[in-house]
């Protein structure tokens, strides 16, 4: 069997640092800070304070009231960014809506919802008074669900949960699916909406979050050795890949080509990487093996890079590992610097700063680093603090979750 090519051919994004693909790519290349006290609970009891909101987003500008009580956020910020994604690749009036498919990530889906509805109950008497969209609105699924209803895109449909590497899995998988004939679209990325006080709380105790109150935006400083833990960010990020004869048929603007992708596990700990990063290398490897390429055609790596004391160290051993002497060619970098840690869906805007990165021939920086860390080997190029100007004819991004799942996918010019 032959397997299809395929492509990127439109893109949306909602995020910490802009509302929409552009305003976002171009704080990106600025080095803007997205962090900020938080303002979407009181957290002034709280360990962390600070987080990379969403800014300027009010429901009433995209759904009528009555639409967004169904919606918890994270499936809002999925809609927003899918109807820019869904309108700059121009496929909802494509005809063949059986040939169209959703695979979306999310880490945590309804947060917010599940921790309202459980706290409204446990003010009660104990009778059992729920909302009747409780569990719709909670469910991570949804949000596909929810894409789907609106564009009537009846093909495979279904949402991908893998922690932070939610998203990045869900691309893998609608990326095979076009490759093996089953769909000719399919939109994907990922949402996530979990600053509130579960989310924060949690993380917090877990002592995952950085607690830098007072400097909170320069707290997300991957690769630095004063870092602290990650930011909590939160948003959304759509891609929509296509089978490349089908996009070319319709005249499709095209980005760049998805070339490969990667999976795998460090079978190690709950919440802590391999030291030495074997998952992490194994999954980088198994993406250059799917994609058919060596490792000196690679030019960037978007990095996990959490700006944890252990992720960091682990994945730059990873990449010397698989890269040796070329990866003292590559530009690396950590858009969380900037973002923060959108968690499930970290990877789909990610792979926006990847694909626009091919496109551009411009890397994006790290942010906020001011100490070399002596575990790591400052010769790597880490895009410190300014973007680059190289070519970039192939981008790999790198995302990892709690539970030791590990993604990895390729972008290249075509």
């Amino acid at each position: 069997m032959e397997l299809k090519r395929v492509v990127v051919t439109g893109l949306g994004a909602l995020t910490p640092l802009g509302n929409n693909v552009q305003d976002y790519w171009t704080n990106l290349l600025a080095g803007v800070s997205g962090a900020a006290p938080i303002t979407h609970f009181d957290a002034s009891k709280f360990k962390t304070q600070f987080a990379c909101e969403v800014k300027n987003y009010n429901p009433a500008d995209h759904f009528d009231r009555k639409e967004a009580r169904k919606l918890d956020l994270f499936s809002q910020y999925a809609m927003v960014t899918v109807a820019e994604a869904v309108g700059d690749a121009g496929i909802a009036d494509l005809e063949n809506k059986d040939r169209i498919g959703v695979i979306w990530g999310s880490g945590i889906g309804g947060l917010k919802t599940f921790q309202d509805e459980c706290m409204e109950f446990a003010r009660g008497d104990g009778t059992p008074r729920f909302n009747p969209f409780f569990i719709p609105k909670m469910i991570a699924d949804i949000a596909s669900g929810h894409i789907s209803i609106k564009y009537g895109f009846r093909g495979p449909n279904f949402t991908t949960v893998s922690a932070c590497a939610s998203s990045t899995n869900a691309m893998i998988d609608a990326y095979t699916y076009i490759r093996l004939g089953k769909a000719d679209v399919i939109v994907s990325g990922g949402s996530e909406a979990a600053v509130n006080e579960a989310g924060v709380g949690g993380f917090n105790a877990l002592k995952a979050l950085s607690t830098n109150n007072e400097n909170y935006a320069t707290a997300s400083r991957p690769f630095d050795a004063t870092r602290d833990g990650f930011v909590l960010g939160e948003g959304s990020g759509a891609v929509i890949l296509e089978e490349y004869e089908h996009a070319k048929a319709r005249g499709a603007k095209i980005y760049c080509e998805l070339v490969g992708g990667g999976l795998s596990a460090d079978a190690y700990h709950m919440t802590a990487p391999h030291p030495e990063g074997l998952g992490a290398t194994n999954v980088m490897r198994t993406s250059l093996e799917d994609a058919e390429m060596q490792a000196d055609e690679i030019d960037y790596i978007n990095v996990h890079g959490t700006s944890t004391p252990l992720g960091d160290v682990a994945e730059s051993k990873a990449i010397q590992k698989v890269f040796g002497e070329h990866a003292y060619n590559l530009n690396i970098s950590s858009t969380k610097s900037m973002t923060g840690h959108l968690l499930g869906a970290a990877g789909a805007i990610e792979a926006i700063a990847c694909i626009l990165a091919v496109k551009n021939d411009i890397v994006p920086p790290t942010i906020n680093h001011a100490h070399e860390d002596p575990e790591l080997d400052n010769k790597l190029n880490f895009t410190l603090n300014k973007a680059q100007k190289r070519e970039v004819r192939a981008a790999l991004s790198n995302t990892f979750g709690f539970g030791g799942h590990n993604t990895s996918a390729i972008f290249r010019k075509l």
